[in-house]
């Protein structure tokens, strides 16, 4: 399928999961500050773990730079342990806001400003940041125009037949980037969007009956 063919697929799917689906307000979090502390806790784990990590540090006072700053890494670890891996994810969100304070003066968007590519080679540079992470921080808590791919965007793709199982993650956003314009609000959406089909239908185990994307060419075990 030819990079035309597959961004009007691409587009096709957004407008079917948005009439279907509906705004989906995401992030869940209140600041960019629990935006970033989420995308960080979130790796491997559910998001319903990863709010009652949320809810410890924000019962502790520990939802903003200067305290994340302050607190041990011994201590940070003790209050987000429900999100699994719990003391490597402390010494990532130490991680962060060392280069934080150390590079921006403790100013998130200094980190996340200027040109996008630059932007985001800074955060991967950051110890335990991936694409994923990484895209999210710039997408949610800095209104960039990057795509984040997760699993679940992979499962519904790869059963659409839009990509192999091997195809990489820039390639995927590329594919999203060519297809999407400039919207920033319609990337944070279709994110949401293929999460939200991702749990619903589009499982390990698919399950393709009420699916607003059953009507398009896809392989259930793919």
């Amino acid at each position: 399928m030819d990079e035309s063919a597959v961004g009007q697929v691409l587009r096709e799917m957004y407008d079917r999961l948005a009439s279907a689906y509906g705004p989906q307000h995401w992030w869940p979090a209140q600041t960019a500050t629990e935006v970033v502390v989420g995308a960080i806790l979130t790796q491997n784990t559910a998001w319903t773990n990863v709010e009652r990590a949320i809810a410890v540090l924000e019962d502790s006072a520990c939802l903003t730079w200067e305290a994340l700053r302050e607190v041990s890494e011994q201590s940070l670890a003790r209050m987000i342990r429900s999100s699994g891996t719990y003391r490597i994810k402390a010494a990532r969100l130490k991680a962060f806001v060392g280069v934080l304070w150390s590079a921006h003066d403790g100013l998130l968007e200094s980190l996340l400003g200027g040109e996008l590519e630059a932007a985001r080679a800074r955060l991967l540079a950051i110890s335990g940041v991936g694409p994923e992470t990484a895209d999210s921080v710039l997408l949610y808590a800095g209104g960039r125009r990057t795509f984040v791919v997760d699993a679940y965007t992979r499962r519904v793709l790869r059963r659409h037949g839009l990509i192999e199982a091997k195809t990489g993650y820039e390639d995927i956003r590329k594919m999203f980037h060519a297809a999407l314009g400039a919207d920033v609000q319609v990337f944070n959406e279709y994110h949401a969007l293929m999460v939200e089909v991702g749990k619903r239908h589009c499982r390990p185990q698919a399950r393709c009956t009420g699916c607003p994307l059953a009507s398009l060419p896809h392989q259930e075990q793919a």
